[in-house]
Parts: C-alpha cells; sequence; structure tokens
C-alpha cells in the first residue's frame, strides 16, 4: 500500500484546506495518507473543523507558521525531516508556499528519499507581497526547489502559464495543472430557507441589495477598492438600497474600519446590532452557504489571486460575482457572462457594481451560467480522479 504524506502550510480558511481534506479522505483506498499541518496566525479562521468533519486526523508541525523565522522554520524543518524518515512515504505532496519549502527540502535531503515530490501552488508571492529584491531571492528559492520536484500541480492554467513563462521557475513538461474540487451540494441546496434567515437575521428588507465579501483582511485582499467603489456609487446615487457585508477578519481589521469612516459610510461591527449600517463586518463565519444565500452578489478585490474559492462557491450559490482581473480569476470567471471582471481601478469597479445592482435580470442570467460552470467544474470527485492518475504514473 502506497504512503502519502501530504504536508499543508496551515489550517486557516481557504482552498488549501478544502483540497487537502478531500484528496485524503477520498482518495483510492489503496493509498495510506498521512497529514502535517503547520498553524494559523491569531488572527485567521481556523480550518481544522473541515478536516475533523471528514473524519481525519492530522499531526501538527511544531514551529510552522506563515511568517518566516529562521529558528522556527529550522525545527519545524527538522521535525518533518524525521518524520519523513520514519514513515517512509512513497509520496510527499506539500501544498502552499511554506509547506513547499520546508517539505520539499526535507523530502530530497532524506536517508529514505520518497518515490515522488509533489508540489501544489495555491497561489503564489510573486505579484503584491513583497518588494521587488524579495521577490527576486523568492523567485530563485523556488527555481531551487522545483528542481528538486518531481512534479508541480498548478491550480489553472493561468498559473501554470505564469510558473512556466512567466516566472520561468519550472520547465513546462513537469507542471500539472489539477483545478481544485469542492463538495458544492450544500451551496445549492434550500437556498429560499438559507436567504429568509439570513434576511431576518439581518433585518433586510426585500429590496436590500446585499453585496458580500469573505475572505482575509490582508493587504493582498485589497478591501480598499471595494469600499472606494461602493462610495463613488452612493456619492452617484443616494437612492440606491445595497449594503456590504464583510466576512472574514484579520490584521487590516481597525485600518479597514476607518476606511469606511473616512468614505463617509457607516459600519456595524461584529457583535454590534446596528444592522441598518452601510457596512456589517460578520468576523468568520462557517455558513457561508447561508451568508451566499442571502447575499445578491460576491465581490472579489484582490490584488494577486490563484483559484478565488469564495467566487466558485458563490457561483455554486447561483450568485452574481464580480472581481478584479488577477491570477487565476479569469479561468474561472467569464467577463459578462457568468460574472464581471474588472481592472485594478475603482472607478471601472464602481461602473460594473453599479450595473449589477440596478439590473436584477442582468445578475440572474449570471448566476445561472455561473452556478452550471461551478457544479460542472469543480467537484471534488473530478480533483481525486485527476491527482490518482498522476501519482500512478509518478509511482509506475
Amino acid at each position: 500500500m502506497p504512503k502519502i504524506l501530504r504536508i499543508l502550510n496551515r489550517l486557516n480558511v481557504g482552498g488549501p484546506t478544502y483540497n487537502v481534506a478531500y484528496l485524503s479522505k477520498y482518495l483510492d483506498s489503496n493509498y495510506e495518507t498521512k497529514i502535517l499541518a503547520g498553524y494559523k496566525e491569531p488572527d485567521e479562521g481556523s480550518s481544522e473543523y473541515i478536516l475533523k468533519d471528514l473524519g481525519l486526523s492530522h499531526n501538527y508541525v511544531p514551529d510552522m507558521y506563515r511568517s518566516i523565522s529562521p529558528f522556527k522554520d529550522y525545527r519545524a524543518y527538522r521535525f518533518i525531516k524525521k518524520f519523513v524518515k520514519n514513515y517512509k512515504p512513497a509520496i510527499v505532496h506539500t501544498h502552499a508556499a511554506k509547506a513547499g519549502v520546508l517539505g520539499r527540502l526535507a523530502a530530497y535531503h532524506n536517508p529514505n528519499r520518497p518515490k515522488a515530490i509533489i508540489h501544489t501552488y495555491h497561489g503564489n508571492v510573486f505579484d503584491g507581497y513583497f518588494s521587488p529584491l524579495k521577490t527576486k531571492v523568492f523567485l530563485a528559492i523556488e527555481r531551487y526547489l522545483c528542481g528538486l520536484s518531481t512534479a508541480i500541480v498548478a491550480i489553472s492554467e493561468a498559473q501554470k502559464n505564469d510558473l512556466v513563462n512567466k516566472y520561468r521557475i519550472v520547465e513546462a513538461n513537469k507542471v500539472r495543472v489539477i483545478k481544485l474540487g469542492f463538495d458544492l451540494s450544500r451551496f445549492a441546496e434550500d437556498p429560499s430557507v438559507k436567504r429568509m434567515a439570513f434576511r431576518n437575521f439581518y433585518c433586510l428588507g426585500d429590496d436590500v441589495v446585499v453585496i458580500s465579501i469573505t475572505g482575509r483582511l490582508a493587504p493582498i485582499k485589497n478591501h480598499a477598492l471595494l469600499i472606494e467603489a461602493i462610495k463613488i456609487i452612493k456619492q452617484a446615487n443616494a437612492q440606491l438600497k445595497f449594503k456590504l457585508f464583510v466576512v472574514g477578519d484579520g490584521e487590516l481589521m481597525p485600518q479597514i474600519i476607518t476606511t469606511v469612516e473616512q468614505a463617509g459610510l457607516t459600519s456595524c461591527r461584529y457583535g454590534d446590532a446596528n444592522y441598518d449600517a452601510d457596512v456589517v463586518f460578520t468576523s468568520w463565519r462557517k455558513d457561508i452557504d447561508v451568508i451566499n444565500a442571502g447575499s445578491d452578489i460576491i465581490a472579489l478585490t484582490s490584488l494577486n489571486e490563484g483559484t478565488p474559492v469564495s467566487i466558485i462557491e458563490g457561483m455554486a450559490s447561483r450568485k452574481a460575482v464580480i472581481c478584479t482581473n488577477v491570477g487565476g480569476v479569469k479561468d474561472v470567471v467569464e467577463d459578462g457572462h457568468n460574472g464581471f471582471l474588472c481592472d485594478v481601478d475603482a472607478q471601472t469597479y464602481a461602473r460594473k457594481l453599479e450595473e449589477l445592482i440596478v439590473n436584477k435580470p442582468l445578475r440572474n442570467d449570471m448566476a445561472k451560467n455561473g452556478q452550471e460552470f461551478a457544479l460542472e467544474n469543480y467537484s471534488y470527485k473530478r480533483l481525486v480522479s485527476e491527482t490518482e492518475d498522476l501519482y500512478r504514473y509518478l509511482l509506475e
């Protein structure tokens, strides 16, 4: 029975945890899988429940955190190396940046080196995260690590193009495109019941258009763009009935609340009950299917993005979406068909967002097209099948 060791950056809310969970749960029973994971940051939502709900266990890697710390990172590397030596996996499969660095090094420089070392890029840190100098350093490191890897998994064609042609960190014949997969069934179930529950709780009338954005309150997510766009719309058309729900938390929470106030908008913080505010902060929520059901438009304003999980979930919920045209977003959103793509520009974003607010038939058409696309293309069953094909190929 081939053993798989799956190593994940950290158990925070997002696509990587779902990817690891579904692969570990539903992979062919001929494989044995163990999961190692780092620790989430204090202001991040925990995704440990995703593993527990599927009956999966995991081991934490001591000292493996998102932030860079030579001392802690070395201790984490030593732990992973010892784990690989004792477990003797046939495949080590790492997911996301920190796990990809420490896991690949520990696997390759190991007396029990596995037959295959695979890394999945769930995004990249080459745009919008660091200074040009730091970015060059990270590119050099990734080129070295890709040389140690047996195969690289990109989660979209756009990401493969970036890795191969834009950043030149890996040759094309080493890269396999395997899109993320999810259990999207709950997003399509009982939409009317969930919508009523959400709307009743927040005292929302049927004529109020709800825009929601889900994700970490971090610089890369660029919430300020959405707030500026809403300010522009309200100044031009004060009679429109709409509001924004910000789902998530993070280090920028105080700054984003200040941005809302400076834009002349009112806000409702988590724990308050002034739901008539222009912007409502919900903190982290597990019931995203209920949030989406109660919403009318799902937004994304990122400066960089791998595969936009919140947008796929929004589409599966039969909602119109509007996104900045960055990273792998264009692999999910076809502009004008199942959503809107925008430049990272508040005026352009505001114009298209207002069109969605006022044009309900357009929203409905995009929502229908989006749901069909999401359910057809992002099933966890396809994810598992394509990953099994890759494993068999590498082991044979």
